[in-house]
């Protein structure tokens, strides 16, 4: 049985969920408050129960449940020995905090806590040890999800040298198919970013599909839409639907029964209390009740379901003929940000069907033929205002210039070594780390946090810290002091060591060394 046999023909069209896991790689570069910290948290609130939501029902006999994202840098740390020997310590150390909650005086708090610890921590040790990899790739092969790729590190796509964009794509295809034995049709473009052009380059990596946001397609996201001349789908978040779940003024999470996600009991670490109400002081909330909560999920889920089917059935009159409605978010809401988000998910994937709503991934609505009119897409984001603000507005200008320029002192570092080397195919680590170091320096994270003012101290080290590696090691192989370049690009490889695969010499040639491509773009620095 698939997730949307029941009546189907009750309702026309159909309903697709795409979630989008990622972090920025975290493992060796501090753990409170930013660092490993931020990804225990998201693996035990959101991947560990949101993989237990897929298993769940896939064991139930449903399939093509919903297209899910992994980004190559999240699934790198998933799969990580030292991120995974320190996600055991965190949820035995869960457990103990739970212990001490419940000690304190807190029985209520810590008797729920430990029961959760407890699951994550048997699901752990049974399923995760031997890292991420195997837990999606179960799924994947199951037909449960779509797998959905993308570039390796999360760039913001639109300012990168075309170079290393095409580079860092093929790469992060290539790692999906190594890691799970698929190789992604769809991806994620991070952070929605897009700039006309990167159509031909997603169809010569083999890409069909990927995701923009709703504005992007001036809100009308009822079908996939052929990017200008390619045969390259977008399909377009719906924002009425996506919105109804997670709005700052009117989303679910913010309802008065949910956990409260900011406010702590410092003790513990733990979070005692519910929403209660948006002028609420923490000090003041109300305890977290789950039964409370538990009927709040129930009610949400019958509004999301009425809300899904009455825009089908809507969108469907006005175009005469089915509809599709994408709805889409981070993962990590589905937790870590909204502590009964797996909740929902469960029952909401059930509930769909039930309701007579098709349910399917993007692919199935590629094949099934939810498929427009070709949309001459422009440049766009999912971020604020739609366009390149957040990534390249006035508050992150230091940064667009240091990645523009730390991308071109790479690019041209490599070449001179390509030179030097007469054509040689020994693979050569210091190349190997160079690229690396420059594919985390260009990740979209950094300046995100920096323009939402969210560990903005830490995103500027980062970005500056990987940076500093570049030089230092560049600085060596330029000097001809060889002996010292090994040396360092080892010492950096011991703390970014992901993407061991990586292979400086899949780098396409530079544009005067390059034949002509036709419509390719061939210049460097942002676009």
């Amino acid at each position: 049985m698939t997730s949307g046999s029941a009546d189907t023909d009750a309702v026309p069209g159909r309903f697709t969920l795409v979630l989008h896991s990622h972090l920025p790689w975290l493992a060796h570069h501090g753990r409170w408050p930013v660092g490993e910290e931020w990804l225990y948290q998201s693996w035990a609130a959101s991947y560990l129960p949101v993989a237990r939501v897929l298993r769940t029902l896939a064991a139930e006999g449903r399939s093509n449940l919903l297209s899910l994202g992994i980004t190559p840098v999240l699934a790198a740390q998933l799969d990580d020995p030292h991120a995974l020997a320190g996600m055991h310590h965190w949820l035995g150390n869960w457990q103990l905090r739970a212990d001490e909650a419940a000690m304190a005086g807190n029985v209520a708090l810590g008797r729920h806590e430990h029961g959760l610890a407890a699951t994550a921590l048997a699901d752990f040790e049974q399923r995760w040890r031997h890292g991420g990899s195997p837990v999606w790739r179960e799924l994947i092969d199951a037909g449960t999800i779509e797998l959905l790729g993308g570039p390796l590190s999360h760039p913001f796509q639109p300012l990168l040298d075309p170079r290393l964009r095409t580079f860092e794509l093929a790469e992060g295809l290539a790692d999906a198919r190594h890691r799970w034995g698929h190789t992604p049709s769809g991806i994620w473009a991070p952070e929605c970013g897009f700039t006309p052009g990167m159509e031909t380059e997603y169809a010569a990596a083999g890409v069909t599909h990927f995701m923009v946001d709703g504005p992007a397609l001036r809100g009308d996201t009822t079908l996939g839409r052929p990017v200008r001349e390619s045969d390259v789908l977008a399909f377009g978040r719906d924002l009425q639907v996506s919105y109804r779940v997670w709005s700052p003024k009117s989303g679910y999470p913010g309802h008065s029964a949910y956990r409260d996600f900011h406010h702590y009991d410092h003790a513990t670490g733990l979070k005692p209390s519910r929403v209660t109400g948006k002028q609420v002081e923490g000090p003041d909330k109300a305890p977290y009740d789950p039964e409370l909560a538990a009927a709040a999920v129930r009610r949400d889920v019958d509004d999301f379901v009425t809300t899904v089917r009455e825009r089908l059935i809507t969108e469907s009159a006005r175009i005469g003929r089915p509809a599709l409605v994408v709805a889409a978010f981070d993962t990590e809401l589905f937790g870590h940000w909204w502590h009964e988000g797996p909740q929902w998910l469960e029952q909401v994937l059930r509930a769909l069907p039930e309701a007579g709503i098709s349910v399917g991934t993007l692919a199935d609505a590629r094949a099934n033929g939810y498929v427009g009119e070709p949309v001459p897409l422009a440049d766009s984001s999912w971020g604020s205002g739609k366009d390149w603000r957040v990534w390249a507005g006035e508050q992150v200008r230091d940064l667009v210039e240091l990645n523009a320029e730390i991308v071109r002192f790479t690019l041209d570092t490599l070449d001179k070594m390509r030179a030097e080397a007469g054509g040689a195919q020994a693979r050569d680590r210091i190349a190997d780390q160079l690229l690396r170091e420059a594919v985390l320096a260009v990740s979209s994270d950094w300046a995100f946090m920096v323009s939402k003012d969210s560990a903005a101290g830490y995103a500027r080290d980062r970005a500056h810290r990987h940076c500093h590696a570049i030089r230092e090691i560049a600085g060596a192989v330029l000097g001809g002091q060889l002996a010292k370049a090994h040396d360092l690009a080892a010492g950096w490889y011991a703390a970014d060591g992901l993407f061991p695969a990586l292979d400086a010499r899949r780098l396409g040639p530079a544009a005067s060394m390059a034949p002509s491509t036709g419509g390719h773009i061939e210049h460097r620095g942002p676009a």
